[in-house]
């Protein structure tokens, strides 16, 4: 089998994610089995050291970074590439190093973890609703609503970067592109005619020892993620207010803390317990004994790589019946679903996985099965050689 040269591409944010761990989990995958990888990030704490006139030409930069294009050119020629894997590119690396690519007339894909191709705000959310204005009526809705960090000239940048390229058929010549749900894929289809360059492949968990050990149950219930109201940590602790036969632990830090906290305390919410930032190990433990965890978000989410770690406890997951979120569970097959935004039918659907020891189980057992069905390292390592093979041309022998 032909091992590769694997040029991994990636702008970190200034918060950690979901996305970091992603790059890290596949570019240890491609290790183990043989490949070379080599690594180009970008990390968005450089823009904190930068003067005015730096941060005024990170305007410019996010269109089209002269420095990356360089930079990622020179890595590919001296390395001798031969794919090049983009995962984000926002703001700093930018879509120069699709051109880099280009020039070197090397394959280039692009992993979709978000929105952000389709809408400058990323989330395809407005004013903490869902929003699809920018798909089907343009940008102008998103600069009136000043839909990235609420700033209109960031919002301005994002709008002509994405338009810039459209124009320039940019993201048409990218050879293939990664999308983690069918959702991803539908929702990319209006950008990306040409079904054939859309490759559907979930994230996945790396097994370790210590996650195999038996799971004994605990009579409670976990939020773990951003307290944001994008994520409906609102809406769940509104919940708790009707759910006194259990405990809801929420793992997480955000904006929302500050009500959140209040909330508990003017309600007298003693089964509620706020945890904070946790190492990702112990976020494990308590996850393992749970009965479910929760993820009532408001909006279409992109991955939550929480459901895969979940389903490979065997625990399963309570969540809005929209977007990415519904593509992922399945209903009543290893984990619930209910009505979006819905606080009544969250509170029933927490009660039924109580009082019904026999859903539980099957839920429990379904949960283990779909992460050994689709979310191991054996079969996530199989789908991307099978991308890689059909974007490159048949250079790459299939597993």
């Amino acid at each position: 089998m032909k091992k590769l040269k694997v040029l991994i591409v990636h702008n970190y944010y200034q918060i950690p994610g979901g996305e970091d761990a992603v790059v890290e989990n596949e570019s240890n995958l491609l290790k183990e089995n043989g490949h070379e990888v080599i690594l180009y990030t970008r990390h968005n704490d450089e823009i904190k050291k930068r003067g005015i006139l730096g941060k005024v030409l990170l305007l410019f930069e996010t269109i089209f970074s002269f420095r990356t294009y360089r930079e990622v050119k020179k890595l590919i020629k001296k390395n001798n590439i031969d794919i090049v894997h983009v995962h984000n590119t926002f703001p700093l690396v930018s879509p120069s190093a699709y051109y880099a690519a280009f020039n070197c007339k090397v394959t280039v894909v692009q992993t979709v973890h978000n929105f952000r191709l389709l809408c400058p705000g990323a989330t395809l959310t407005k004013e903490g609703k869902i929003c699809e204005e920018c798909i089907y009526k343009g940008f102008k809705s998103a600069l009136k609503h000043k839909c990235y960090r609420n700033s209109f000239l960031q919002t301005c940048v994002i709008c002509i970067m994405l338009k810039f390229h459209r124009i320039l058929g940019t993201y048409k010549r990218v050879d293939g592109y990664i999308a983690l749900t069918e959702f991803n894929k539908n929702k990319l289809l209006n950008l990306i005619t040409d079904e054939r360059k859309i490759f559907v492949k979930p994230n996945f968990v790396k097994k370790s020892q210590t996650m195999t050990l038996p799971r004994q149950m605990d009579n409670y219930f976990v939020f773990i993620g951003r307290l944001d109201k994008l994520k409906g940590i609102n809406l769940l602790v509104e919940a708790w207010k009707n759910i006194n036969q259990a405990r809801l632990l929420i793992i997480g830090y955000g904006p929302e803390w500050n009500n959140v906290q209040k909330f508990i305390e003017e309600n007298k919410l003693n089964n509620v317990s706020l945890l904070g930032f946790m190492p990702r190990e112990k976020a494990f433990e308590i996850i393992k004994k749970s009965r479910a965890i929760i993820m009532p978000s408001q909006c279409y989410e992109g991955f939550p790589m929480a459901i895969v770690e979940s389903f490979l406890f065997g625990v399963p997951v309570i969540a809005g019946n929209i977007g990415n979120l519904a593509s992922i569970i399945n209903d009543r097959e290893n984990g619930l679903h209910f009505k979006y935004n819905d606080k009544e039918d969250l509170i029933n659907k927490i009660l039924q996985l109580m009082e019904d020891a026999d859903l539980n189980n099957k839920l429990n057992e379904g949960a283990l099965n779909a992460y050994n069905s689709m979310y191991t390292e054996k079969i996530n390592y199989e789908l991307l050689i099978r991308i890689y093979n059909n974007v490159i041309g048949g250079k790459v022998e299939e597993v």
